[in-house]
């Protein structure tokens, strides 16, 4: 185990393995209009099948839903282990910002556009980002960095002709990387409520463990200056799940707060996501989720008891509902 590669989440962390393998960044960007959002992902993949090892970027078209998979060769894939620093073919990517030059591609997008004050999920030694402690366990059959919460966007895209300004836009950096995604999960994120600045990261899976399987959940609301996490290694808990069509409500507390949440997704665009053969995954995506959240204290710790601390509605949410989640919502029953 590199202990330096894992206190860099944003880095690359692939060199040396042996399939099955993959990592990818994900991008998503949003002009002020809303009109021009896309989720981008570089990564690279190092499974046998699907062709062999290569790297690839993917984009979903946030608006029309469409998506495209652009293959490249292994070679074409460069990555730094200690920052965030990827290219792929003619195509850059930084705490800066990217540079994009998908012309010809069935989404022809060019342009450039920069990152202005990346706010990253912390990372210190005993937890190394998101997955806390977990961060440090090896094999694990995937592992999840966010790397930007919440960022302002600048520059300009130009899309199969179209020109957008993403002045004033807002992005989000996350990531992936292991030997295949879980068996069944749920995702979510949004950075555009009507108060600028807060930010909604959820994800709950199918985590194997030791033989067996059990339901590991991260949520993160960045509220005012002030990040509050729930998670299975903080000792917060599911109190209820539900997904009936494209809407999923879930409650989660722990001995300070609880966060209530409700997200409808509309119909999703098909990415691609890995197995331990290859990126052959359908991974069902939309950046167009409502997501409404409500957050209250259970402890004079976090004020009144039953004081509502927050509720908004979050725009443009990314969503997805992917695999069998029959697994994740009988465990919460």
């Amino acid at each position: 185990m590199n202990v330096n590669t894992r206190l860099h989440p944003e880095g690359y962390h692939g060199t040396g393995r042996r399939p099955p393998f993959f990592e990818g960044w994900y991008f998503k960007i949003v002009d002020v209009t809303g009109q021009h959002r896309y989720a981008i992902i570089p990564g690279v993949s190092l499974a046998a099948g699907d062709g062999g090892p290569h790297s690839f970027i993917q984009v979903l078209d946030g608006a029309s839903g469409q998506t495209l998979y652009q293959r490249y060769p292994l070679e074409d894939f460069h990555a730094s282990h200690e920052t965030l620093s990827v290219t792929v073919g003619r195509n850059t990517f930084s705490w800066q910002g990217m540079s994009l030059d998908l012309a010809g591609s069935a989404i022809a997008l060019t342009g450039v556009l920069r990152f202005n004050d990346p706010r990253p999920w912390p990372v210190n030694l005993l937890a190394p980002g998101i997955m806390g402690w977990y961060s440090w366990i090896p094999r694990m059959e995937c592992y999840h960095g966010v790397l930007s919460l919440d960022h302002s966007l600048d520059g300009i895209l130009t899309t199969n002709g179209t020109t957008a300004d993403f002045a004033g836009g807002r992005g989000y950096i996350e990531k992936d990387w292991g030997q295949a995604f879980p068996s069944g999960w749920i995702w979510m994120q949004t950075n555009h409520f009507e108060e600028p600045g807060i930010c909604l990261t959820a994800s709950i899976a199918m985590i194997p463990w030791i033989g067996r399987t059990f339901p590991g959940f991260i949520v993160g609301l960045y509220l005012r200056g002030t990040l509050i996490r729930f998670a299975t290694y903080t000792g917060a808990r599911t109190v209820h799940l539900t997904a009936e069509g494209r809407t999923v409500t879930w409650a989660i507390q722990d001995g300070l707060y609880r966060l209530e949440i409700l997200a409808t997704t509309p119909q999703a665009g098909l990415l691609r996501g890995p197995s331990r053969s290859a990126m052959e995954r359908p991974v069902p995506e939309t950046l167009s989720a409502t997501i409404d959240v409500t957050l209250t204290a259970r402890h004079s710790g976090a004020r009144h008891s039953g004081a509502v601390l927050f509720r908004g509605r979050g725009s443009y949410g990314g969503m997805e509902i992917g695999g069998d989640i029959e697994p994740l919502l009988a465990a919460a029953d």
